[in-house]
């Protein structure tokens, strides 16, 4: 009895070169992650890299005019700023879709066609948005005669745009950049009440 415990003692202390082997890759593997994250750490600090973003900076209500009918003409100019602060990056932009609403009814589109943004710029989008005539209901049309008796208007923007941009040698990043943001205007004289319109990255 004595014999065949001290045999299988024996056994137990003895290691599986597989566990030997399995052992070593996940050391080489954990040393791998670490020195990865400690190069892409250190190039962070040496790129400081900054996310492209859009804003509105400008805008005119060129025309707004309601008809007995209820029938609503519009035209407004909206100017986009798309702005790549990387002083070492250019930035893609694509998609760029935008909604212009008023009392949650879509009165027109702003589309852009892919571009680029050169290191550390800007473009910036002039958008001159007429719509057709729009007709609206009993209740829009009076909320918008309420507006226009008070001379303040509100639009809503909302959409995005891709941006796609390369951080040196340590890859390409994504991101949807989108708006959502509240327009006001004095439509007796076209005015646009400034106020933060910027993107959020998703």
């Amino acid at each position: 009895m004595d014999r065949k415990s001290k045999f299988s003692t024996s056994q137990e202390r003895a290691t599986n070169p597989l566990v030997w082997c399995a052992a070593i890759i996940c050391t080489v593997l954990t040393v791998a992650v670490i020195i990865a994250g400690v190069v892409t750490f250190i190039g962070y600090l040496v790129i400081h890299p900054r996310v492209p973003y859009v804003s509105v900076i400008d805008a005119h209500l060129d025309r707004m005019q309601l008809d007995y009918a209820g029938v609503l003409e519009i035209q407004v100019t909206i100017l986009i700023r798309a702005r790549n602060g990387n002083q070492k990056a250019h930035a893609s932009f694509s998609e760029s879709t935008y909604t212009l609403g008023l009392n949650g009814k879509v009165v027109a589109q702003l589309v852009a066609s892919p571009f680029e943004v050169g290191k550390n710029s800007w473009v910036d989008f002039n958008y001159v948005v007429p719509s057709s005539p729009i007709p609206l209901g009993p209740e829009e049309a009076e909320d918008v005669d309420a507006g226009l008796k008070k001379d303040l208007i509100i639009f809503d923007l909302k959409g995005g745009t891709r941006v796609r941009w390369r951080i040196g040698h340590l890859g390409s990043l994504r991101f949807l950049c989108g708006l959502d943001c509240h327009l006001h205007f004095h439509p007796l004289n076209g005015t646009y009440v400034p106020s933060r319109c910027t993107s959020k990255t998703k």
